[in-house]
């Protein structure tokens, strides 16, 4: 759902057009890490706005203004608002992968080691719902690529099927978690428009991953 990931490639300098000049002795390092702390910044403020005022918030401006960074800076990171969005989703999907590898699954079956997985995804995610319901919305509704789908497939994969890549899994495999994935951003919506409670969408997930994911 995403053009392409923005680049961290950017100057090291705040001020729009400045660049820093090369440094002989460890200076790429450092501006690596300079990179990285200012991009981070804009991911954070961004999904800070979010949290409060959804998607809508997320005026390329005013993410500026709180990162601390001047405009151009910005739009060399995330040349558009869409790419900001993607930026929180995979911070998010980061968080859960942290989670999972301290503290694996440890149900028996690959269907309740998916929906562990799910479950702690649906808990971190409504511990902000506004942020939640905007960022599923809008990656619902883009039309740029975005890795949300994917990065959940193989998650599901990993954790279902003892470590499972998207490259070794076949199609059928692939199909499989992919719709379970599917199926929880559909009951995540639901839950989000107060349709949905969430031991509703654990006993729904639960059939749906045993279902999917029997033949793992």
């Amino acid at each position: 759902m995403r053009t392409t990931q923005a680049s961290t490639a950017a100057p090291t300098s705040d001020t729009e057009g400045a660049t820093v000049p090369q440094q002989p002795h460890g200076g790429h390092s450092v501006r690596t890490r300079s990179q990285h702390q200012r991009r981070k910044r804009i991911v954070q403020a961004a999904a800070a706005l979010a949290s409060r005022g959804g998607v809508e918030a997320m005026q390329m401006r005013t993410v500026a203004e709180r990162a601390g960074v001047a405009l151009g800076t910005l739009y060399r990171y995330f040349p558009s608002k869409m790419d900001l969005v993607v930026a929180v989703v995979g911070e998010e999907i980061d968080l859960l992968e942290n989670s999972i590898e301290r503290r694996p699954p440890g149900a028996a079956t690959p269907a309740g080691r998916a929906v562990d997985v799910l479950m702690r995804a649906t808990r971190g995610l409504m511990r902000e719902p506004e942020l939640a319901d905007a960022l599923i919305r809008s990656l619902i509704m883009a039309e740029v690529e975005t890795p949300f789908g994917d990065r959940m497939t193989g998650l599901l994969l990993r954790v279902s099927a003892n470590g499972l890549t998207r490259d070794q899994a076949s199609e059928e495999q692939l199909a499989l978690a992919g719709s379970l994935s599917s199926i929880w951003v559909q009951e995540l919506l639901e839950m989000l428009r107060g349709r949905r409670t969430y031991d509703q969408i654990q006993r729904r997930i639960e059939i749906a991953a045993d279902r999917l994911l029997r033949d793992l």
